[in-house]
């Protein structure tokens, strides 16, 4: 059961001649979110590598906002604009 911090829902769209830029912009990423105390919870992709979407949990809305300010996560910004990528991002509640 979810009772504090927040859970955000991220669906994205990969192009298949995006893939490996994708793949790398993620690599630099995800890794950055532990610095502000979130964690991946969930990351699944269809078979064809085309869309993904992760469940990330964080512990309050500055650790977000935080994270989205890295420098890191800024520096691999052009590797996630050359993937051709787009995402769809929602703050999510369980309903269990």
């Amino acid at each position: 059961m979810i009772t504090q911090g927040m859970h955000l829902l991220i669906t994205l769209s990969i192009p298949p001649s995006g893939l490996a830029a994708f793949e790398a912009y993620e690599a630099a990423v995800l890794p950055l979110l532990a610095r502000y105390g979130a964690r991946l919870e969930a990351r699944v992709r269809t078979a064809d590598g085309t869309e993904e979407t992760h469940l990330i949990w964080f512990p309050d809305s500055a650790a977000y906002d935080a994270y989205m300010a890295d420098e890191a996560r800024a520096a691999a910004a052009p590797l996630l604009a050359e993937s051709g990528a787009s995402a769809s991002v929602k703050e999510v509640e369980s309903l269990l």
